[in-house]
């Protein structure tokens, strides 16, 4: 029987895209802040200049599984991380962004056999949401250190 796992070692040679909605980019850009940091003291460089590593700004979070579909069928990159928020208001619009952003980055990822880390928050006030991007904890590293062990595991599989 085998079994197959990622691990966290020997990131430094992980390519890898982020995809971050400016919509309530006061949360996004603390979660990018987070990934960013977890991917660096993990070996990735996150430098302007870096060649391992691209960033990607979209308007929103609906417009997130584009751009992710994008990026990976490009066959640059190992893993696509989505940095999202979408904070529930008064109308069913986020009942319908929440659903789309999800179905879609699921399917990017299907479609192209990349992983697509979903990194998109729902919340209901932006209280909770800033708690999840640094108040408290900051998802954005959990959504990258998903990213490097799922990069190493999709290495680890048989082709």
């Amino acid at each position: 029987m085998a079994t197959f796992e990622g691990t966290f070692q020997g990131a430094a040679g992980l390519r890898a895209a982020i995809v971050v909605a400016r919509f309530n980019d006061l949360v996004t850009g603390k979660l990018l802040s987070g990934c960013l940091d977890c991917l660096h003291r993990h070996g990735i460089d996150t430098s302007a200049g870096s060649a391992q590593l691209d960033v990607a700004w979209v308007p929103g979070s609906f417009e997130i599984p584009l751009v992710a579909q994008k990026l990976a069928a490009s066959g640059q990159y190992q893993v696509v991380i989505t940095l999202g928020a979408v904070i529930r208001g008064d109308t069913p619009h986020f009942d319908v962004v929440v659903a789309e952003v999800s179905k879609g980055v699921a399917a990017v990822s299907r479609a192209t056999g990349v992983p697509v880390i979903f990194g998109v928050l729902t919340t209901d006030t932006m209280q909770q949401a800033l708690e999840r991007a640094g108040i408290k904890s900051n998802l954005g590293w959990s959504y990258a250190l998903q990213a490097i062990e799922m990069g190493s595991l999709m290495a680890a599989l048989p082709a």
